[in-house]
């Protein structure tokens, strides 16, 4: 199926590893050039490089985007390089543990920066060229705005007003044909995912009882299903698909647990 992406340039935060690696190859293997902005300069070119191995384009820009400063010039510098944007995947963050009771005002604070806020700023200064482009946005959340899960306050808080984003941007930007949309996701296999269960007692034994609780297969989510979920609802095949929050999730939030 050809999802008529050829040459698009689409901006992937945090598109070096996990999530965002795994978006940033699947929209090379459509013929997109994925744009990486992360801030680690080596991790970049490393996931560059694989893309261009495997007949891909793709570029990279280093910037640290929990810095407000550093937003709008990394939007300036991706059109001085590629001349046009036709889409943009917030994606980068963590979730950094940063709870009502083990937190403070500043680590809540900056928490929201490393997980909110530039999603906001990065949406606002790519604006002008969604506009000329009839490109898209899509925002990348997680199920700690469903469910909660402890202990992390200014996470959960981030993915719900990463949520509320989706849905408001989606209304406000109808009259210029910018689709707004987000992918949930709850328990899905990444880098980061692995390091935080190896910090567990009894690892293994965690991970199989956190299967045990995700319906569809009793398995993780892949990087690969969440990649080929946000190609599609970045392409021109999902034209009429706006507002939405796709769980891609094997059924973790929404259906029975016991099943």
């Amino acid at each position: 199926m050809d999802l008529q992406l050829k040459d698009k340039v689409i901006i992937v935060t945090g598109g070096a590893r996990g999530i965002g690696k795994g978006i940033a190859q699947a929209l090379a293997r459509e013929g997109a050039i994925p744009v990486i902005v992360s801030r680690t300069a080596a991790h970049n070119l490393d996931t560059v490089k694989e893309i261009e191995q495997s007949g891909g384009k793709a570029g990279h820009l280093e910037a640290d985007l929990t810095n407000p400063d550093a937003c709008a010039p990394a939007i300036k510098a991706v059109i001085e390089k590629f001349g046009r944007i036709n889409g943009l995947v917030n994606n980068a963050g963590a979730n950094d543990g940063v709870g009502l009771q083990s937190g403070n005002y500043e680590k809540f604070m900056a928490s929201l920066h490393k997980n909110l806020v530039h999603y906001y700023l990065m949406a606002q200064a790519v604006l002008p060229e969604l506009i000329k482009s009839n490109g898209s946005i899509l925002n990348i959340s997680s199920k700690t705005a469903d469910t909660g899960q402890g202990g992390t306050s200014a996470y959960a808080a981030a993915n719900g007003g990463r949520n509320a984003l989706t849905r408001e941007w989606a209304v406000e930007l109808l009259p210029h044909n910018i689709r707004v949309n987000a992918i949930v996701v709850a328990e899905c296999w990444t880098p980061l995912y692995e390091q935080w269960i190896s910090t567990i007692n009894n690892p293994e034994e965690k991970l199989a009882a956190i299967k045990n609780n995700i319906p569809l297969g009793k398995r993780m989510t892949t990087v690969e299903e969440i990649a080929d979920m946000a190609v599609f609802l970045l392409s021109p095949l999902s034209s009429h698909t706006t507002g939405q929050l796709i769980y891609v999730d094997g059924g973790y939030v929404h259906l029975d647990r016991s099943l």
